[in-house]
């Protein structure tokens, strides 16, 4: 099961690791791996990227950064394949990427001349534009019943699925909106009626996706293997500004 149904999808530019992680999640379906041992290896991949950005090992760090979004697919997918979708999955997937994420901007100061006020900010920003795409994409997700392991608004903890406890999901869900809980409020603030409006055109979705943590990674990963290191932040900065030109055009629509 897809998040969309095939006739409602558009192009995804940050899903470009979907096919490997089906490969993944299929090759894993009869065995007794579970999603959440897939988040896991993406934790650890994403670690190892961290690692070989510190040592200057650029080649390495990007593919441990692709493979990591392979993998953020895959523990997904594996749910999906199942049927077994969880909120304990969704929510350990959100903070390992939150948390991911801040270490690589750690790493990108330590390894260029920017000062560390514009990393982070630039994390900032890339959070931003990560809760502004998934805004967007869920919305249109349950309008569509599609994939509704997500929610529009993440403001009251859900009750626990088949197959996991509610003290974990309680737990996650507590983590998650520490650490998620302002960039919501800040999108919920600029565009709260997004959900009642008009639905996105597929090419609108396809130039937001864009934001997607999926196509942030393949940036830096291009950048640093490119010898870019030193712009990587200012991009991101930059970038961030179209956070504004989308939700113009949403409310346009």
């Amino acid at each position: 099961m897809s998040k969309l149904t095939k006739e409602h999808k558009f192009i995804d530019l940050s899903d470009y690791g979907r096919p490997l992680a089906r490969l993944i999640a299929n090759s894993l379906k009869e065995t007794s791996c579970t999603p959440i041992d897939v988040t896991i290896w993406f934790i650890i991949s994403g670690l190892i990227a961290v690692a070989c950005i510190l040592l200057e090992y650029y080649w390495a760090a990007g593919l441990f950064l692709l493979f990591k979004s392979i993998l953020d697919a895959a523990d997904g997918e594996l749910a999906r394949v199942r049927g077994t979708p969880s909120y304990t999955g969704r929510y350990l997937d959100s903070v390992a990427d939150i948390l991911l994420n801040m270490l690589i901007f750690i790493a990108l100061w330590y390894i260029s001349e920017v000062h560390l006020i514009y990393c982070l900010l630039a994390f900032l920003g890339i959070q931003l534009q990560g809760t502004l795409y998934n805004y967007y994409y869920v919305i249109m997700r349950n309008h569509l019943n599609g994939d509704t392991t997500s929610r529009i608004f993440e403001n009251e903890t859900p009750t626990a699925l088949e197959g996991e406890t509610q003290k974990n999901v309680t737990i996650l869900f507590g983590v998650y909106k520490a650490l998620y809980g302002v960039f919501d409020r800040t999108i919920y603030a600029l565009d709260g009626d997004a959900s009642t409006g008009k639905r996105l055109p597929n090419i609108v979705m396809t130039a937001l996706s864009t934001f997607g943590l999926g196509f942030q990674l393949l940036i830096i990963s291009v950048m640093l293997v490119l010898g870019y290191k030193e712009y990587i932040v200012y991009f991101f900065l930059w970038y961030s500004m179209m956070i504004f030109v989308f939700i113009g055009i949403r409310r346009l629509i």
